[in-house]
């Protein structure tokens, strides 16, 4: 078949191709390449205006005029390549704002390609009008809004997570969801939320290229390694300072048997090599599952200090702190859990090799795109 994805978030999308194509269809991905990660996308979509004069220009000219060039931009950059998105026998959008645009832009854009493909479906990953909403609403004891909720920031940091609460991307959903021909969750923190919708498909776990990301065997010969990637933007919605928190914790009384690594904002080639030394990966308190980053550290044998709930472990049937460890949003709980591994680096060793088992079980990339087929072929016009 002939397969368009549309978007990029974590490389799901790349993952998801590799398996496709090995299965022996043809897949095109358009997009952005998730901005400085920098993934690799088929038509590369610019995002302009982020710095310097031209940012400071579109700034002026959205508070005098209300026009998003940012919008108009990508409209103009997606008219000139339209002819390379019709006809496919598949399409994926990534996301509700697969195009970054506005509402009335995205519907522009969104209402081509139904246009122009009969097969459509909407992937819920990463914030969306149904997740946030649910959120918003207490569905989850604790989300990224969690540190909005707390004040510990303003709302115009959460501004891209709360527009989906607002009128026109409600709207927007509508026109989605009117077009699509199913909406796939891609982990239990979107699974959640749309249970019970009549056009979700279920939950297909993000697939993982256990080909190319090569478990490493985890020696412990000196210091434990600990890393810390943060992504500046996502500082407080991540949970990033409660790890900080926990780490100072856990510094003051372990020092000489551990070494702590932080990163900020590394591409994801940059990333993944920063990584490669640690034992243990710092990933994000505000979640139910695991995110890309998580899986891809647990697929080389890192233990994780990540979304790991009783939701998550009764799904896959599994125990507490067997194949990651559910960091809670308690920097007292995450120091107590760093320190049960230094003291017994034994664990860390089991969990590095339970880790690696459960990635090639539950989300090799060739069997996920198996599962992607399978649910879209079930909806195929």
């Amino acid at each position: 078949m002939k397969i368009l994805l549309i978007g990029e978030y974590s490389r799901l999308h790349n993952s998801l191709k590799e398996g496709l194509e090995k299965l022996g269809h043809e897949v095109t991905i358009v997009g952005f390449g998730d901005y400085f990660k920098n993934y690799p996308v088929d038509i590369k979509l610019q995002l302009n205006y982020q710095q310097g004069l031209s940012r400071f220009f579109k700034r002026v000219i959205f508070k005098l005029l209300k026009i998003d060039l940012i919008s108009l931009d990508i409209q103009s950059q997606f008219d000139k390549a339209k002819h390379k998105f019709t006809n496919f026998d598949i399409v994926q959008l990534i996301n509700e704002n697969a195009f970054n645009t506005i509402p009335e832009v995205e519907e522009k854009l969104l209402d081509y390609i139904f246009q122009n493909n009969q097969n459509v479906y909407l992937l819920s990953c990463g914030t969306d009008y149904t997740s946030i909403n649910f959120a918003i609403n207490g569905g989850f004891k604790y989300s990224i809004l969690t540190p909005y909720f707390e004040g510990k920031e303003k709302e115009k940091e959460f501004v891209y997570a709360l527009k989906f609460s607002k009128k026109n991307y409600k709207k927007l959903h509508q026109f989605i969801f009117k077009n699509i021909r199913g909406v796939i969750a891609s982990d239990l923190d979107y699974h959640l939320p749309l249970e019970g919708h009549r056009k979700y498909l279920g939950m297909v776990p993000n697939p993982i290229n256990t080909d190319i990301l090569k478990c490493q065997q985890l020696g412990i010969t000196d210091k434990i390694v600990i890393f810390h990637g943060i992504n500046t933007s996502k500082y407080f919605k991540k949970g990033n300072d409660i790890f900080d928190k926990a780490l100072a914790l856990i510094n003051e009384k372990h020092r000489s048997k551990i070494e702590i690594v932080t990163t900020k904002d590394l591409p994801y080639k940059d990333y993944i090599r920063a990584f490669n030394r640690a034992h243990i990966i710092l990933d994000q308190v505000f979640a139910y599952d695991q995110g890309y980053n998580a899986l891809e550290a647990m697929a080389k044998g890192k233990v994780v200090f990540t979304g790991a709930e009783q939701e998550w472990l009764d799904h896959y049937g599994l125990e507490k702190d067997t194949v990651a460890i559910n960091a809670l949003p308690d920097p007292i709980s995450l120091a107590e859990k760093l320190e049960w591994l230094i003291e017994n680096p034994e664990n860390i060793l089991t969990i590095s090799k339970n880790a690696r088992a459960f990635i090639e079980s539950e989300h090799n990339y060739i069997n996920m795109a198996k599962e992607y087929l399978k649910k879209w072929e079930e909806q195929l016009v």
